[in-house]
């Protein structure tokens, strides 16, 4: 998956989901970006942006706010685009007691533009966050005492991200994606920068017609001091594989709860979270780490196997068995189905008898189309990617590596081996 550094050292304590409550480092302002419209996470992101799908029991944005005010922010700025409405409405005036100002960034033209956007609220050092990143809140904190600073981590996929050169302890400047990359120090999207950088914000357009904050650290590193901040911990979540690989991590530091209703003829095994307004009924088996959401109901007599994301008002029912999956709010697999490591939108309805298959047999890596481009996933066992309001017919067998697209249908007992959009019954060879 798209990651770098530790990412899987789960058994880490420095973010979880139950969070600190002391706060380190210095107090500091910080812009987190959160206006993209996440297209390659679609479908997923056609009635959502890409910092609101879940990652544990809350938005992949919220954890970037909670790391940012543990590791000290006094005021958060959240430049916000596609689909505003769902992060106004989450966030409002405060997280977690520090307050939010949320600014639209109109024309989306890259990351400069966006915190050109912000730059009215700011005053003095401020700090820019990407909203669909994981970061350590420790990693942040010491990130926040140096100014100008970028945070940097390892990868051995360097021509996907942005690359700092460093020389002597000090940056020395950023490329964008090189092919052919002179290093392996991953731009994690997380800097502290002067309040004088907001002069410097109206860097040149790229190719791709954005503005870069990369190109404005470039620009400062040939002037000033920047240092290069090592994250133990990053991830990038940028594709359907990446918003896995962030519920496993954050999964994996869950502390379970039961809020809301468990039959006695239920078994929670691990670390479970039954939230407010939640039923588990009789029969059901729950091994976590598993987050059953707000008004979620659970069985009778299902299987659920972390790590795995029941979303708020979702529905698994009768016979049902899923593993390692997301499924999104109010969506239903309510009979007799199989659902392994996919992630399922919001509102789909999954019919009976519905399989997703998850297994290459081959020993391969299961290929996912991103932005019209077959990839691969890096997992030998990867489900589908079920886009909101889809239907399936019942008895539908679903092959490893199929995108359903928003609101796309299958006729009863159909086979999907290819993509399948709402227009288009031919798609993509799985």
């Amino acid at each position: 998956h798209r990651s770098a550094g530790s990412t899987r050292s789960a058994d880490r304590s420095t973010h979880s989901i139950t969070i600190r409550r002391a706060p380190v480092g210095r107090g500091m302002q910080a812009v987190i970006l959160a206006a993209g419209a996440g297209t390659r996470l679609g479908p997923l992101t056609d009635s959502a942006p890409k910092p609101m799908l879940p990652v544990g029991d809350r938005p992949l944005v919220a954890h970037v706010a909670d790391a940012a005010v543990e590791a000290g922010a006094t005021e958060m700025v959240v430049v916000v685009g596609y689909r505003s409405d769902r992060v106004r409405e989450y966030f409002a005036d405060t997280h977690r007691g520090v307050p939010v100002r949320l600014v639209d960034q109109g024309e989306p033209t890259g990351t400069a533009d966006a915190v050109l956007a912000a730059r009215e609220h700011l005053d003095g050092d401020f700090a820019v966050l990407n909203g669909d990143n994981l970061y350590d809140p420790e990693d942040l904190s010491r990130l926040f005492e140096r100014a100008p600073s970028v945070g940097v981590c390892p990868t051995d996929e360097p021509e996907s991200y942005g690359i700092v050169a460093v020389e002597d302890g000090t940056v020395t400047g950023v490329t964008e994606k090189p092919s052919d990359p002179d290093g392996n120090l991953a731009n994690t999207g997380a800097c502290v920068l002067p309040g004088a950088a907001t002069d410097e914000l109206r860097v040149p357009l790229t190719d791709r017609g954005e503005r870069e904050l990369t190109d404005v650290v470039d620009t400062l590193a040939g002037r000033l001091s920047v240092a290069p901040v090592r994250f133990g911990e990053w991830l990038d979540v940028a594709t359907p594989p990446d918003l896995l690989a962030a519920n496993e991590l954050v999964l994996g530091r869950l502390d379970g709860r039961v809020e809301g209703t468990v039959h006695p003829d239920a078994t929670l095994r691990g670390d479970v979270l039954v939230a407010d307004g939640a039923t588990v009924d009789a029969g059901v088996v729950v091994e976590g780490p598993v987050v059953v959401g707000p008004g979620a109901e659970v069985g009778p007599n299902a299987y659920v196997r972390g790590p795995t994301v029941v979303g708020s008002g979702a529905v698994v029912g009768h016979a049902v068995e899923v593993k390692a999956s997301v499924v999104g709010p109010r969506s239903h697999v309510a009979h007799l189905s199989y659902v392994g490591d996919s992630l399922l939108g919001e509102d789909v309805n999954l019919g009976a008898g519905t399989k997703v298959a998850n297994l290459r047999h081959d020993g391969d890596a299961v290929r996912l189309t991103v932005k019209g481009d077959r990839v691969s996933t890096g997992r030998r066992k990867f489900g589908a990617v079920v886009g909101p309001r889809t239907k399936t017919g019942i008895d539908t067998s679903i092959a490893p590596g199929v995108t359903l697209g928003a609101g796309a249908r299958t006729a009863p007992g159909e086979t999907v081996l290819r993509d399948r959009s709402r227009s288009d019954a031919d798609g993509t060879d799985a």
